[in-house]
């Protein structure tokens, strides 16, 4: 275990760096986390994590603004999730790029979808980057301050691992739920 502990501690920053580019939550929260522990530090782990957000979601939005003909034969498989991030962007405007951060299932496709239409680039990024600091303050100091809780679920799970298939099972089924029933056809 105190290896384990070790290793995190000289490579977490890389991977949370790595992670970070295409979302980053999961990898933000363990680290957070992790600097409740005292095995990171909070604040290098959010500069880190934000960093890597925004030049994330900037490079999806240069790259599909840059190779959409490119983009067109992934998006074949995601034209319900892209239609989706289209109607979101019509409902809720600029305020998409803040929402989009904390939604599972759609966030790199909003940043995609965005740059399909002549939304500007240095308008999405500076909203990018507004989005990026709510995001980090929001799931860093969260998750650092629950961080006991966090601790105590990760114990139980340890000791009574079925837990931990429970959750994720649910957690993976209500997202599946979610996205199926948003991205449904409607019968007419």
């Amino acid at each position: 275990m105190e290896d384990m502990l070790s290793n995190i501690t000289t490579y977490g920053y890389i991977g949370l760096f790595l992670y970070s580019l295409g979302g980053g939550f999961v990898a933000l929260m363990a680290a957070a986390v992790l600097s409740y522990m005292g095995k990171m530090d909070l604040a290098t782990s959010m500069i880190i994590a934000f960093s890597a957000n925004v030049i994330g979601e900037n490079l999806l939005f240069y790259v599909a603004r840059n190779q959409k003909a490119e983009m067109h034969g992934y998006l074949k498989k995601h034209r319900r999730k892209l239609a989706l991030a289209h109607i979101m962007m019509k409902k809720y405007g600029s305020w998409i790029i803040l929402i989009q951060k904390f939604i599972y299932g759609i966030k790199t496709l909003i940043p995609i979808a965005i740059a399909m239409t002549k939304y500007d680039l240095k308008k999405f990024t500076i909203l990018n980057i507004l989005s990026g600091i709510v995001w980090t303050a929001v799931v860093g100091f969260g998750s650092f301050y629950f961080g006991g809780a966090i601790v105590k679920l990760y114990n139980l799970v340890i000791a009574k691992p079925y837990i931990a298939i429970i959750i994720i099972g649910g957690i993976i089924a209500a997202l599946w739920f979610y996205m199926s029933m948003v991205t449904k056809k409607k019968v007419k």
